[in-house]
């Protein structure tokens, strides 16, 4: 029944081969560190050399500052590919009990999935705790499970609602600070000829589910010392709330059915087809990187706090960020928990960091810091928008439990909604649906509901 579980974390199309060979262990071999293939030189070379995946875009900088701060330790950069291509290249080395890097650079909702194939390492034995004060504890909750640790937190996604200045002054919008204002708001605009409110995209259903752990939804629960249990709960009230407020949105015109992370939506962003962004702290920089809020686009762009459903309990919710995580089949655990543990958590590296906005750091020596506090953000024309609304939603961020299947929880939730949005099914039905669906899999998988 485990193997069966093991297999299920990373989705369809995916043989996990055996647990031993998932397993890993001081006995598995890691990948051989050659320090001519690092594409940081390592000058100390007499030191202990730690191969690492990253696919950062200052990685190479990073790398650099830790080798120079560190005579018993260098780091061996490779970038295996970034996001999915990386983790299918993990997954064939878990696969093969073989291969792996020492570290790993994760997004934080995959950490449970190969937490559970027991590829990763559990910190606590190596001083997890040692930095668990650098962070708070929403980010620590999001690499927990029980009393483990599988990573050790970089960056995050505090959500917030990034909008057009332009469009809100000149339809006479002022932000809405609850889900119903942000409705009223779309509303003024399709009457008055206005542009989109918004959009709900099929292809990134993560944020959507955000919001509905915003709304008190728990939709995981489990906890890796008991890897075959599970509770699902997709289709609770809290949940259905906010499926059927956005289908009601679709259905009415208000907003969008656009993928994201497409040309075509940057184009429509760019253009001021949507008067916002419901997104994170890392917008920014991908919007910049895509040629957002230059030209006639430049100084259209401000962020407020994200819309609540209940204003006398406002929630934080988070989409996105990273995390270090040392790999089972690492031969020199402790030296690659210290690398995961001070990679990227150097003053040098954090700076250089949020002010290329490759990051939104969650290290608290930053987000304490008066001139990450105070920084007027370019692309927002000067507005203080970490103090005014990232660092509060990062600091009120309580922590999620992330789904154990990986990539199949997400694919059938981009059916589920892209059904939404072609006006084949409600909220309501789309949630009851995946909530059968999630079932009908996790016990086939030889799990144990609860």
């Amino acid at each position: 029944m485990k193997n069966r579980v093991l297999a299920a974390v990373i989705g369809a199309g995916t043989v996990v081969a055996s647990l031993s060979a998932c397993g890993g262990g001081e006995e598995e071999a890691g990948a051989a560190v050659d320090p001519g293939s690092c594409s940081v030189p390592i000058t100390k070379t007499e030191a202990a050399i730690v191969s690492v995946w990253a696919w950062y875009p200052n990685a190479a900088t990073v790398v650099e500052n830790f080798n120079e701060g560190h005579d018993d330790v260098q780091v061996c950069l490779t970038n295996a590919g970034q996001g999915a291509d990386e983790y299918a290249r993990f997954q064939t080395a878990v696969s093969a009990g073989t291969g792996a890097p020492d570290v790993i650079m994760l997004e934080t909702d995959t950490v449970p999935v190969f937490a559970l194939q027991e590829a990763l390492v559990d910190l606590t034995e190596y001083g997890a705790a040692d930095v668990q004060g650098n962070f708070g504890e929403g980010a620590w909750k999001d690499v927990s499970s029980g009393d483990a640790v599988y990573g050790i937190p970089v960056d995050g996604g505090p959500m917030a609602m990034m909008y057009r200045t332009d469009v809100f002054e000149q339809y006479g919008i002022t932000p809405p600070t609850t889900w119903d204002e942000y409705r009223a708001a779309g509303e003024k605009l399709k009457a008055e000829g206005g542009p989109l409110m918004g959009d709900l995209p099929a292809n990134v259903p993560a944020p959507t589910v955000a919001l509905m752990q915003q709304n008190g939804a728990e939709p995981w629960v489990y906890d890796s010392a008991n890897p075959t249990e599970l509770s699902i709960d997709l289709n609770g009230p809290e949940s259905k709330e906010v499926l059927d407020y956005w289908a009601g949105l679709v259905e009415d015109g208000i907003v969008g059915t656009q993928d994201q992370f497409t040309t075509d939506y940057i184009a429509g962003a760019i253009a001021g087809d949507y008067a916002t962004y419901i997104s994170a702290a890392w917008a920014p920089g991908y919007l910049t990187g895509a040629g957002a809020g230059e030209g006639a686009d430049a100084g259209n762009w401000a962020v407020a706090p994200l819309p609540q459903w209940d204003t006398a309990n406002p929630v934080s919710v988070n989409w996105g960020g990273s995390v270090w995580s040392v790999t089972s089949q690492s031969q020199q655990k402790e030296n690659a928990a210290l690398v995961a543990k001070e990679l990227y958590a150097d003053e040098a590296s954090l700076t250089d960091g949020w002010e290329s906005q490759t990051i939104f750091p969650l290290n608290q020596s930053i987000l304490t810091s008066q001139e990450f506090i105070d920084n007027e953000t370019e692309f927002f024309s000067g507005q203080t928008a970490n103090k005014d609304v990232y660092i509060p939603a990062a600091e009120a961020y309580e922590g999620s439990t992330y789904s154990p299947f990986g990539t199949t929880f997400y694919a059938q939730f981009t059916e589920e909604i892209a059904a939404i949005n072609n006006g084949e099914k409600s909220g309501s039905q789309a949630l009851d649906d995946l909530q059968a669906e999630m079932e009908t899999y996790a016990t086939q998988q030889g799990f144990t509901l609860k």
